[in-house]
């Protein structure tokens, strides 16, 4: 599994958040297995939408798409708990 480059507003995100060696931990993990129980991947509601997320940390989750079989992109990071 390959995660597509990030866009310019999310690089940002990430680096205004610090979250950015938390972000290449777990791409790292994602790519190598999508399923790694740490990430806690999970498909949003309303589940047709097929939009998933995975886990930065316990606060921050990325939101993808699987673009193919073998592709994501992220489309966003939000705060888990707001």
């Amino acid at each position: 599994m390959k995660i597509k480059n990030l866009r310019n507003d999310l690089i940002k995100y990430l680096k205004e958040h610090h979250l950015s060696a938390k972000y290449d931990k777990a791409k790292i993990l994602f790519e190598n297995d999508p399923l790694h129980p740490s990430l806690r991947v999970e498909l949003l509601e309303p589940k047709h939408r097929l939009i998933y997320s995975f886990r930065l940390d316990k606060k921050y989750r990325a939101l993808f798409v699987y673009t193919d079989e073998e592709n994501a992109e992220i489309i966003a990071f939000t705060n888990h708990y707001k």
